[in-house]
């Protein structure tokens, strides 16, 4: 027992000597976040670099404590958004300081493919209006060629390579595991198609789930192969991507000659003879090195052309990430945050309408609907509504789309997937295992439920599957009434299925095909605003002290989320058993001496209990309120 106490408190000392450690880096990479703001007076002539280190996204994350150390030393990949690299490859068209757009692609970790065709688009714009495109990169994947396909000149490094994986591809089924673990995945849904919990309930894809991703790949595919046909003709990319082993075996191997052989690129050469020649384009700037091009920082440049203000404000509201309760985000759509977004723009600002730009998979149940009452208040106020989607709005993300007068979607958006479920896991196999077994007096039904020791009664399993499909009864309504549609035309392309946009706009689900610049122009006409007479203005968070990312520092404690629904109690009341048993389990380490101490007077779980859960939350983390995913 005097050993269980020492090491008790040399965790602890450790534990306050990690935080100190953390709060001095912390404030350190504060003072290298405020040393290193953009600065538009320095740029001059040269080509616009876009090193692509990262991902392109509808909305970058707040930063963990990780990512945000990681940041400020340039070691980490970062998140650029969608909006600000469209705008400001355009804005390069009006711009004659710059002579080329060079495409650094050696780091690009990818994006949406609606997102990357919006790139593209957006590049083809600019070699239109005359600029430049030169790419480059050691090895390209579909991601990275994607945009690569839209240069004037495409270099790759002689020992790199090139491979086309198509979308689609394997998941991880976890049935065999939990069997063998003795834990019992409790799953409540409806939706033939709804396979979010199927690798919890299968060893593999079930073929209704195996029939809607063949129909939503194939058309993804046959998009991607179309867009890099139209921007690069000469490309072979489907004859490779068919047999790419037989064309790497003719050619030995070597993937720059297969690269070569199919028009796939033009140049081999490796990094610094692809810059010695952007210099010779552009000029050469002698201070990196005597072969370094004169290049314009692409944070300088967003920040020198900020978003037009003239004309009348339409507000633009982010729906992007993972959909829940709460206010944290951005990169998780926080149903608090932005509500009182559009709450606090309809109270302070002169706004005209609104664009919704939905980038989602779902979530929550409860938050999507919390966001959708807040657009609601608009409509009160007649503003008008208008939908855009981006890579993905399915699920929750279409249940916020419903609030819209007008829904756009691009062909490839990902769209449907109208259906619920809840999982609620238990573990009276494993712990039967190791001789923990459950035992008490109950004064109702579901008194000590749930039951994670003993298993869920049967009682409480009928409701948790009744509120389920309540809960898609819901939903089914929702788009009913916004779609002009009866309850059981909805059920019939319901049913958890996913669409793309192209099938969603012939079944109803979508008005038209457009992004951004569609969604505004048709907002300014139902707000009967002259063409051009008009700005977006995004309703982003702003930058404050309480913002910086404490998230990620270890011991920092994180806000409960609420109770939402009959789902969210059974899960939080099973998290609160669980932690209640560990802190028993740890009172008998800590405990010395005799204990005068009332097991059956708890009428709470205690504050060991509650430390406890911290944990148990990621353990439990498939514990969804009614979740629209």
């Amino acid at each position: 027992m005097q050993f269980a106490r020492a090491a008790w408190r040399f965790l602890v000392a450790i534990k306050d000597g990690m935080v100190l450690i953390a709060m001095l880096l912390f404030f350190g990479a504060l003072y290298a976040l405020l040393s290193s703001q953009p600065n538009s007076a320095a740029i001059r002539d040269g080509a616009l670099l876009l090193d692509l280190n990262g991902v392109i996204v509808e909305e970058p994350a707040a930063p963990t404590f990780e990512d945000f150390l990681a940041s400020n030393t340039g070691n980490g990949p970062r998140e650029y958004r969608l909006r600000d690299v469209v705008h400001a490859i355009d804005a390069t068209v009006e711009d004659d300081r710059v002579k080329a757009i060079v495409l650094d692609l050696s780091s690009f970790a990818g994006g949406g493919q609606t997102s990357l065709t919006d790139v593209g688009e957006a590049l083809a714009r600019a070699r239109k209006a005359g600029k430049p495109i030169y790419a480059f990169a050691s090895f390209y994947s579909d991601d990275s060629y994607q945009l690569a396909a839209h240069a004037t000149e495409i270099w790759m490094d002689p020992m790199g390579g090139m491979i086309f994986a198509g979308p689609g591809g394997n998941r991880l089924y976890y049935k065999g595991l939990i069997d063998r673990l003795g834990v019992t995945a409790n799953i409540y849904r409806v939706g033939t198609y709804k396979s979010a919990v199927e690798p919890y309930m299968r060893a593999d894809q079930s073929p209704a789930a195996r029939e809607a991703s063949e129909a939503l790949y194939g058309v993804l595919w046959d998009s991607y192969v179309s867009e890099i046909k139209k921007a690069r003709p000469q490309a072979m990319v489907k004859a490779f991507a068919d047999d790419p082993a037989a064309f790497v075996t003719a050619a030995g191997g070597d993937f720059a000659a297969v690269a070569m052989e199919q028009k796939l690129v033009d140049k081999l050469a490796d990094k610094t003879a692809f810059d010695r020649f952007v210099a010779e384009q552009v000029g050469a700037d002698e201070k990196p090195s005597p072969d370094s091009f004169k290049s314009i920082d692409y944070d300088d440049f967003v920040a020198a052309h900020p978003v037009d203000s003239n004309g009348s404000a339409i507000g633009v509201i982010t729906v992007a990430g993972e959909i829940v309760g709460g206010s944290t985000g951005p990169g998780m759509a926080a149903s608090g945050r932005i509500a009182e977004l559009i709450y606090t723009a309809l109270d302070e600002d002169d706004l005209k309408a609104l664009v919704v730009r939905v980038d989602s998979p779902g979530g929550s149940a409860f938050a999507s609907e919390e966001i959708r009452l807040a657009l609601l208040e608009a409509r009160k106020k007649k503003l008008p509504i208008v939908i855009s989607m981006g890579d993905v709005a399915a699920s929750g993300g279409y249940w916020v789309a419903t609030a819209g007068d007008h829904i756009f979607a691009e062909p490839d958006t990902i769209t449907g997937s109208i259906g619920v479920f809840a999982v609620l896991p238990s573990f009276e196999k494993a712990l039967a295992n190791w001789g923990v077994t459950a035992d008490g007096v109950q004064t109702t039904p579901l008194s000590g439920e749930p039951n994670f020791v003993g298993g869920f009664s049967e009682d409480l399993n009928a409701i948790l599957q009744a509120g389920v499909e309540d809960s898609y009864g819901d939903f089914v309504k929702l788009v009913a009434t916004a779609r002009g549609k009866t309850p059981a035309e909805v059920d019939t392309i319901g049913q958890g299925r996913v669409w793309d946009g192209g099938t969603a706009r012939q079944l109803g689900l979508v008005d038209g095909f457009g992004g951004m610049t569609e969604a505004l122009a048709e907002a300014a006409k139902r707000a009967g605003l002259a063409e051009g007479d008009y700005h977006p203005q995004y309703l982003d968070p702003q930058p404050r002290f309480s913002w910086l990312p404490f998230e990620g520092i270890p011991f920092v404690r994180q806000q409960s989320a609420p109770v939402t629904g009959v789902i969210g109690w059974a899960a939080q009341r099973q998290k609160a058993i669980f932690g209640e048993a560990l802190a028993t389990a740890q009172g008998l380490l800590v405990r010395e001496d005799v204990q005068a101490l009332c097991l059956e007077c708890s009428t709470g779980v205690t504050r060991n209990a509650n430390a406890s859960a911290n944990w148990i939350d990621r353990l439990l983390s498939y514990s969804f309120s009614s979740a629209a995913r």
